[in-house]
């Protein structure tokens, strides 16, 4: 077994508009995490740098290296410690799934390190036990568009090929938590607005595999989600304007939000600085990414 590993994990936004907890799409932005398997008994310690340096945690109780370690099984021996060299590109709480990646990050060096030897339907499986929800987690495990579905006692997952595109993410200075964006969803909707998007949720992915601009521009709507979500966003309304404005065909929240997804053929950096002046008009600081969609999902390689 190696001793030390490197792995990339992408980006990836979330829902899609209707596609609620069921849809998910890996974005080209990447946490990489050079890991050392330390002796039985060491502390593990990370280097951070890039995205939440001053603010993830840099010992053992780094989500990271609670998903990594939760593969080790001999519970007659102390743990090993590990020493984590990452370099982050996804913020942290943006709606980017920074915490999908760090769970699929741990999983899969753990996976390397102890020799698990977990297929990616099992990984998948102990992602969901640590993190909750399937969509980021197997967008970045499998890269591209990811369809998921959860059970009881099992997580059903499937790729769908997409058309090569880029999007826009619009991320706003604002802080919001998942736990506090899902408090101001309803207990119960009508059954009306139930098909509403299980029709258009079919209509997303056949609009992504097709690159289909003009069928995406009135599929990726929502009535579960978005509408109670997006008045916590201070300046969302200014901005989806402002990116339809410059030839958007759709604008979602990315997952919970904060940050925002824009969806074109083409003006990208148009669309980036006409939302990021939107929600400078309203006084938000705002960061913009504009990023071509993964295709291969987690990657792990061993180091000398």
């Amino acid at each position: 077994m190696p001793t030390r590993v490197r792995v990339v994990v992408p980006a990836s936004t979330a829902n899609l508009g209707p596609g609620f907890d069921c849809l998910g799409l890996a974005l080209g932005l990447y946490n990489t995490f050079e890991v050392t398997l330390l002796p039985e008994g060491a502390e593990t310690r990370f280097d951070i740098s890039g995205e939440g340096a001053d603010k993830l945690p840099t010992d053992s109780s780094n989500l990271f290296a609670q998903a990594a370690l939760s593969l080790w099984e001999d519970g007659e021996r102390n743990l090993p410690g590990l020493h984590v060299i990452s370099s982050n590109g996804i913020p942290v709480g943006s709606g980017m799934g920074s915490s999908s990646a760090a769970v699929v990050g741990g999983l899969v060096a753990g996976n390397a390190l102890f020799g698990s030897e977990l297929s990616r339907d099992e990984l998948l499986v102990r992602a969901v036990e640590i993190e909750g929800h399937a969509d980021n987690l197997a967008a970045a495990i499998c890269g591209g568009l990811v369809l998921v579905a959860m059970e009881s006692l099992a997580v059903h997952s499937a790729s769908i090929d997409v058309s090569v595109m880029k999007v826009v993410i619009a991320l706003p200075a604002v802080t919001l938590a998942t736990i506090e964006a899902r408090k101001v969803l309803p207990l119960s909707v009508p059954h009306a607005d139930a098909v509403f998007n299980i029709c258009h949720t079919a209509f997303v992915v056949q609009a992504l595999q097709r690159g289909d601009f003009s069928m995406l521009s009135w599929a990726m709507q929502d009535r579960l989600h978005q509408p109670y979500r997006r008045e916590l966003i201070y300046g969302y309304e200014a901005a989806e304007q402002a990116a339809r404005e410059n030839g958007a065909a759709a604008v979602t929240l990315s997952g919970a939000g904060p940050g925002m997804t824009a969806f074109a053929e083409q003006g990208h950096e148009e669309i980036a600085a006409a939302m990021s002046a939107a929600f400078a008009g309203k006084g938000m600081p705002c960061r913009t990414f504009v990023l071509p969609v993964d295709r291969q999902g987690v990657q792990v390689s061993v180091l000398s």
